[in-house]
């Protein structure tokens, strides 16, 4: 009963909260102060731009990582990529192959080149009379007698045999002379009268060696012959092969003439040219004759053959008198923007013509 008295007179004299005193540390604390609109913007601000950096820093690192991953990738696969052939292996391997094969007999499975007229001309074995002719020395022909008669020597050994070959590294001797073999060369001149086709004369008279002396180192021929009042086209070349080719009849080699006559040219004898002339070594025809600009003295004729002064002979055992003759084409090869008494080289369009045509 005591103890309950004394708690009611406890509480009846306690004061309220209001009137009693703070604890310590509450009276101690700062109050708080009021956040003004401006501060709660320049805050906002302040966080955007910082995360806004962040985000650049992070996509930064994020390219960067991704750079360097990708570099690391293509590394390893170029890594990858040369470690993957043994090529120290593949070459032992194909060296066990080839050396199978020798044994056993088989060559080795090789495409074949296709080589050049040219090429074959420059590097690879040819006869021997052949060189010889394309040195310059003699025709094939004679360069077989030379042969024959022990005149011709190859690296230092008397060589009589026929159809010997040799290299371009071989050392060919006819006499004292040591023979090259001459890169073929083509020449073109527009011969004037009164010269002769041949090398050199005796009687010292005008020759058409004259004409194109100088021209090159390598010793040139007329191919076939031009009478002494007849002009026109006349190659020169040391190139026994198509010389060979261009003056064989076999081979019908065209030939195209300007005729000047004494007088005109009867239809009837034109009709008889066509169809053939009996001449004293046989008959011959023609490929192809007409009338130039319709003048009946003035004929333009076409002729394969190759005998000597055939053109003229035609028109004198019917009675003409040839008083001019030009050769105006040869072998498909013209005159043109060539004056007279004027060379040129031919070109390697007109080369590769010349020997693809004749066959």
């Amino acid at each position: 009963m005591k103890d309950k008295e004394e708690k009611r007179s406890f509480n009846k004299n306690r004061k309220s909260d209001s009137e009693s005193p703070k604890r310590k540390f509450e009276s101690d604390k700062p109050g708080r102060r009021a956040i003004s609109t401006d501060d709660r913007e320049g805050k906002r601000k302040f966080e955007g731009e910082k995360a806004r950096k962040f985000d650049r820093e992070r996509k930064f690192d994020g390219e960067r990582k991704r750079r360097f991953d990708g570099e690391k990738e293509r590394k390893f696969d170029g890594e990858r990529k040369r470690t993957r052939r043994d090529v120290t292996a593949e070459s032992e391997i194909l060296s066990d192959i080839i050396s199978k094969r020798k044994q056993e007999g088989r060559p080795s499975p090789r495409k074949r080149k296709v080589l050049s007229l040219e090429y074959e001309e420059q590097y690879l074995p040819i006869r021997l009379n052949k060189y010889i002719a394309n040195a310059g020395v003699c025709s094939r022909r004679e360069a077989d007698v030379l042969i024959q008669t022990g005149a011709v020597t190859v690296n230092g050994v008397v060589v009589t045999e026929l159809g010997t070959k040799v290299l371009p590294t071989d050392e060919v001797r006819f006499g004292d002379r040591i023979l090259q073999r001459e890169k073929p060369v083509y020449l073109l001149l527009n011969k004037p009268k009164d010269y002769i086709t041949t090398m050199e004369d005796d009687r010292d008279r005008k020759h058409v060696m004259q004409l194109v002396r100088g021209a090159c180192k390598e010793r040139i021929y007329p191919v076939g012959r031009l009478d002494r009042n007849t002009t026109g086209l006349l190659l020169f070349t040391n190139d026994g092969e198509l010389t060979k080719k261009l003056t064989h009849p076999k081979h019908g080699v065209q030939k195209t003439y300007f005729v000047e006559l004494n007088k005109n040219l009867s239809f009837a004898d034109f009709e008889q040219i066509i169809e053939g002339i009996e001449l004293e070594d046989g008959v011959v025809k023609v490929d192809e004759i007409s009338y130039v600009n319709d003048n009946k003295r003035e004929i333009g004729i076409t002729i394969h053959s190759g005998r000597n002064r055939i053109v003229r002979r035609i028109f004198e055992h019917l009675g003409y008198e040839v008083v001019k003759l030009d050769r105006v084409v040869f072998a498909g090869l013209t005159k043109k923007d060539l004056p007279r008494g004027k060379w040129r080289w031919l070109t390697e369009a007109e080369i590769n013509i010349l020997k693809m045509t004749i066959k």
